[in-house]
């Protein structure tokens, strides 16, 4: 077995994508169902780019835990990690599509978000020789919503920097997940003090730091390296070293923005495993980088759900020479 580069630490669990768009959730008649969760979207993203990459989550002892553990080892990421709990169901989240296909979390059908088996994480369960081999490590904040999960988010982050990995934090806001919203945003902002990178949509940016200017909210981190803030397909602003900069998006044809920004992760560490502290040194390399993300997330919208639609070094490549040529 390879060694991972990159660690992506959190949740994976099946998207019920509504068929009919434009629909409330009780006005939905048929579903389906995409494998996601975004940190196992990024370890997937990952591997299709050419990166060695881990996965470590719990999943429940059901068929669709056994599914998404065989679509991972499918696709080549390494599953050494992955904790299996023998009661608590895998999850599944129902996702309403707006008319013009952006996603709404319209909730879990009849289980409580805390009964799921990614909420039962076990820290002490983590394996350190994934840690000891990694360069990178990414989180997502769902899992700081339950107790249990968000201690073995804190043992990673602890073994993260035992390791000297270089970590990155996608904020991935979603209010559906937390049983109390009121501990979301010190509990958050509490991990993004031990990050390297934070990437954030522009919502998130402005609801946690009441502003969308990469540089002022970098001024709140003393350690952080890098700040990144995805428009959508409006591009991304971005903070990497001490250079400031707004890139605009690939003009594609979108048919579902499921994993779009999951996939941004997966392009911006991929340059990252390239460059390495280049991107923080040279400018053209971090506006390279932050071009190079942005391709590999709008490919990822012209197909349906988010794994199955992530695009291969080729593809990214193709695209981006489309633009030069363009």
């Amino acid at each position: 077995m390879y060694n991972s580069k990159v660690l992506c630490v959190g949740e994976i669990l099946f998207d019920c994508l509504a068929d009919q768009l434009g629909k409330e959730l009780n006005e939905v008649t048929s579903w389906t169902t995409y494998p996601g969760g975004a940190p196992a979207n990024v370890a997937c993203g990952l591997i299709k780019l050419g990166v060695p990459t881990a996965f470590i989550g719990c999943i429940g002892e059901d068929k669709p835990g056994d599914e998404l553990v065989n679509l991972l080892k499918k696709i080549g990421v390494n599953i050494t990690g992955i904790q299996c709990h023998p009661t608590a169901p895998t999850r599944q989240v129902y996702v309403t599509r707006s008319l013009t296909g952006e996603r709404n979390f319209a909730g879990f059908g009849n289980i409580k978000t805390e009964e799921f088996a990614d909420t039962k994480l076990e820290a002490n369960q983590l394996k350190q020789s994934l840690f000891a081999q990694a360069n990178y490590l990414v989180i997502g904040t769902l899992l700081l919503a339950y107790p249990q999960s968000r201690q073995g988010i804190f043992k990673a982050i602890e073994l993260a920097k035992k390791h000297q990995l270089t970590i990155l934090v996608d904020v991935n806001w979603r209010p559906v997940f937390w049983t109390n919203k009121e501990i979301a945003k010190p509990l958050i902002l509490q991990v993004l003090r031990e990050a390297d990178f934070i990437k954030c949509s522009q919502e998130e940016a402005v609801w946690l730091f009441k502003t969308e200017n990469p540089q002022k909210i970098a001024q709140q981190f003393p350690k952080i390296k890098g700040i990144l803030i995805t428009l959508g397909e409006k591009g991304c602003h971005y903070y990497l070293g001490t250079y400031q900069g707004s890139v605009a998006g690939f003009s594609v044809n979108v048919i579902d923005t499921t994993g779009a920004g999951d996939s941004f992760v997966a392009g911006f560490l991929a340059q990252c495993c390239h460059h390495e502290t280049e991107i923080l040194n040279n400018t053209e390399i971090a506006q390279k980088t932050i071009i190079y993300s942005n391709a590999v997330g709008a490919l990822t919208t012209t197909k349906p759900g988010a794994i199955a639609a992530q695009p291969t070094k080729k593809e990214v490549e193709k695209l981006l020479k489309k633009r030069i040529n363009n």
